[in-house]
C-alpha cells in the first residue's frame, strides 16, 4: 500500500475510501480507550515500546516484501539524519499519550491531540513559503484556539468531581503530543525524507520508537513484567498490528489514491468516537463544555484543512 501501488488516483472518495476512513477514525478513537484501559495493568511507556517493537517487525517484513515484489528506487540522498529526527518526534509524541492517559480522560487527551493541525498551520509556511494561511484557516485556528481553551477550562471546573489531581497535566501532554505530531509532518514534508516511500517514513518512526521508548521506559523508573492477562496481550497486539501497521498503511495508500483535502475532513471523527468509545467504555464524563470544545475543534480541523492537507503528512497520532 504505496504509492508505487497500481491504481489510477482517484479526484473524489468511493464507497471503498469512505468505508476504510469510517474504519480508521473509529479505530484511533477507540485505540485511545485501549491503552488507558490497559495503563492498570502494563505501565505507560513499556507499553508504548512492547507496540511498536511488535510494529517494527511487522512493518519491516512489509518493506522486504514490498521490495521483492517491486523493486522501488534507493531512498532520497540525505534522508536518513530527517528520518531519525522523525522518529525522535514520534516517540515522544506517544510517549505524551501514554503517559497523559494515565492522568485525564481518553476522550479529553484527543481533543487535545487533535490540535495538531493547528500547529501544522503556523509551523509548515516558516519552512514551505508556499502554504500561506488564508482567512478560513485564520478562522479554523482561532475556532480551534477558543474549543482547546474550553477544554482546559473544562478541565480545571471538574476538579472537584472525582478527577485525578493531576488531570491538567494529562491535558498538558496531550498538547504536547499534538505539537509533536506536528513537528513530524513538518520534517517529513520539508526534508529529503518527502521523497521516501510512505512504509520506509512508518518504518523510521516506528523502529526509532523502538529503540527511545525502553530507555525512557527505565529512566521512569517502571516495572518490566512479561506476565500479562489475556486482555493486555491482546491489546499490545491490536494497538501494533491494527493501530501501528494495517491503520497506518490503509491511510498511505488513501493518501495516495485520493483527494487528501477530502481525506482530512474525517479526521475529526476521531475524538468523536474517542468521546463515545470512553463514555461507554470507561464511563467517562461527557460535559456540555468537552462537546463544546469538540465541536469547535473540529470546525477547525475542517477549515485549516481545506488547503494544508494537500500534501501527504505523517502517521496519524493514534
Amino acid at each position: 500500500m504505496t504509492p508505487t501501488s497500481t491504481g489510477a488516483r482517484k479526484n473524489h472518495l468511493d464507497t471503498l475510501s469512505i468505508t476504510l476512513l469510517l474504519v480508521c477514525c473509529m479505530f484511533w478513537g477507540f485505540q485511545q480507550v485501549l491503552v488507558k484501559a490497559t495503563v492498570a495493568e502494563v505501565p505507560p511507556v513499556f507499553q508504548a515500546f512492547v507496540r511498536f517493537a511488535m510494529a517494527t517487525a511487522a512493518v519491516a517484513a512489509w518493506c522486504l516484501w514490498r521490495a521483492r515484489a517491486a523493486p522501488s528506487p534507493r531512498a532520497a540522498p540525505g534522508s536518513w539524519p530527517a528520518g531519525l529526527l522523525a522518529g525522535a518526534l514520534f516517540a515522544g509524541e506517544f510517549a505524551c499519550i501514554y503517559v497523559g492517559l494515565q492522568y485525564t480522560s481518553a476522550s479529553r487527551l484527543t481533543v487535545f491531540l487533535y490540535s495538531s493541525p493547528f500547529w501544522v498551520a503556523l509551523l509548515l509556511p516558516r519552512f514551505i513559503p508556499g502554504e500561506r494561511l488564508h482567512a478560513w484557516q485564520w478562522l479554523g485556528l482561532a475556532a480551534a484556539f477558543v474549543g482547546v481553551g474550553l477544554a482546559l477550562g473544562d478541565g480545571m471546573a471538574s476538579r472537584g468531581s472525582g478527577a485525578h489531581p493531576l488531570a491538567w497535566l494529562g491535558d498538558v501532554l496531550g498538547l504536547a503530543a499534538g505539537l509533536m505530531w506536528a513537528l513530524t509532518t513538518v520534517v517529513i514534508r520539508s526534508t529529503p525524507l518527502a521523497r521516501v516511500a510512505p512504509a520506509h517514513q512508518l518504518l523510521y518512526q516506528v523502529a526509532v520508537s523502538t529503540a527511545l521508548l525502553p530507555l525512557l521506559s527505565l529512566a521512569l523508573g517502571e516495572t518490566w513484567s512479561w506476565h500479562f492477562s489475556a486482555f493486555a496481550w491482546a491489546s499490545l497486539v491490536v494497538q501494533a498490528v491494527v493501530g501501528a501497521f494495517v491503520s497506518y498503511l490503509a491511510w498511505m495508500w488513501m493518501l495516495a489514491h485520493y483527494p487528501a483535502t477530502k481525506m482530512s475532513s474525517f479526521v475529526f471523527l476521531t475524538p468523536v468516537f474517542a468521546l463515545l468509545f470512553g463514555a461507554g467504555w470507561l464511563g467517562e464524563p461527557i460535559t456540555p463544555g468537552l462537546v463544546a470544545a469538540l465541536a469547535l475543534v473540529a470546525v477547525g480541523i475542517v477549515l485549516v484543512n481545506r488547503k494544508l492537507a494537500a500534501a501527504p503528512a505523517a502517521a496519524d497520532g493514534a
